[in-house]
């Protein structure tokens, strides 16, 4: 009896020891059946209210040991001493030097003038500026207009005068809206070479706007964009060399490339071995030839320069001319009156030796007669 008692007391511990050991998880019936009866006598408190954001839903963390509060920011920079805007507007030399970077400068004068309705990828704004349109700090541009150059034929000429020498680059844009463009073009491309200017000439109003957007837009471009830019490897470049030659294509330059190799080899070789090479006939041989021979540096004649003559040039030149053709004829005259002379007195010299001998001939004839007659006689 006494083991039994004791074996079901340590069963009893065990099962006391798994008890505390186990979690006990309520049933359904349990938390909602004892919710619905207690609320009868005691109301229980409303639950609390979900979350509305993320830091209320883990703001117990802040309490906790394991968090540490951020590093606080950089303080802010102090703000640029500025000065005070008053109420007057800012003048217009500092709208034109914030801006002149950004967008063509176009002068008073052009109000009114259709071709500002023609840029449109490129900003302007109206300035009191000498020129009518400052692209930058060095390059201005004229506007003309060849029908209102007829009427007016002195005002390209004034208004270069008033740009002075402050530009490096000063571009004259002449809009060609006549018909016969001749006569007036000749002046204008004469007026723009005396002064240092470069012509560009537009046959519509967009072509003239265009021109314009371009000149901004390449302002501070280099020059390298606008230039050819043959490949890297020998062959592109062997190409590039031997087709500048006339009549010798792409085709040539491989078979000569394939046949001798390298450009040195090709200007060391003969007529013969360049004849050899399949393709190549008797011009192309020449040419080549000819041109890997001839001296690098021609020697020319020095051509004669034609200097214009003004009109009391032409007038000195002319009176010259004339004295110089009235003493050509008085010397020809007089050679001839020399000729005349000595060619009549040749001939009477002439005349004169002749009347001598056959003076002389007959009295030598009329002696020997007498003679012969004496003779006879004295027989």
């Amino acid at each position: 009896m006494e083991t039994t008692t004791g074996e079901e007391g340590n069963k009893e511990r065990e099962k006391s020891k798994e008890k505390k050991n186990l979690i006990k998880i309520p049933s359904y019936q349990e938390v909602f059946g004892t919710t619905s009866t207690s609320s009868s006598h005691n109301p229980s408190p409303p639950p609390p209210a979900p979350a509305t954001s993320f830091s209320q839903a883990f703001s117990f963390i802040k309490s906790s040991e394991f968090y540490s509060p951020p590093p606080q920011p950089p303080p802010p920079p102090p703000p640029e001493t500025t000065p005070r805007e008053t109420g007057a507007d800012v003048s217009s030399s500092e709208r034109q030097a914030s801006s002149s970077n950004r967008a063509i400068l176009v002068s008073h004068r052009q109000k009114g003038n259709p071709l500002l309705k023609h840029i449109r990828n490129v900003r302007w704004i109206f300035a009191d500026v000498v020129c009518d349109y400052l692209i930058s700090q060095s390059t201005c541009a004229l506007y003309l207009s060849l029908r209102y150059h007829l009427l007016h034929p002195d005002y390209l000429y004034f208004r270069i005068r008033e740009l002075q020498k402050n530009f490096k680059l000063r571009i004259i844009l002449c809009h060609v809206d006549v018909e016969d463009v001749i006569k007036p073009l000749q002046e204008v491309t004469k007026t723009s070479l005396l002064h240092d200017c470069t012509l560009v000439c537009a046959w519509s109003l967009e072509e003239c706007g265009r021109y314009l957007e371009t000149m901004k837009v390449y302002e501070n471009k280099p020059a390298d964009l606008i230039r050819e830019q043959p490949d890297a490897d020998y062959l592109s470049r062997l190409k590039y060399a031997l087709t500048s030659i006339r009549h010798v294509n792409k085709t040539d330059v491989l078979t000569l490339g394939s046949s001798f190799g390298s450009l040195s080899q090709i200007m060391d070789s003969s007529m013969e071995e360049l004849a050899r090479c399949p393709g190549i006939g008797e011009k192309k041989v020449k040419r080549l030839y000819d041109t890997f021979h001839e001296p690098f540096k021609r020697v020319l004649s020095r051509p004669n320069i034609v200097i214009p003559d003004t009109p009391d040039r032409e007038k000195n030149k002319n009176e010259g001319e004339l004295k110089s053709s009235s003493k050509e004829n008085e010397t020809e005259s007089s050679k001839s009156k020399k000729d005349l002379s000595v060619k009549s007195a040749l001939s009477a010299a002439f005349e004169k030796y002749n009347e001598r001998v056959q003076s002389k001939g007959k009295n030598k004839i009329t002696e020997m007669n007498e003679a012969f007659k004496d003779d006879e006689g004295n027989i």
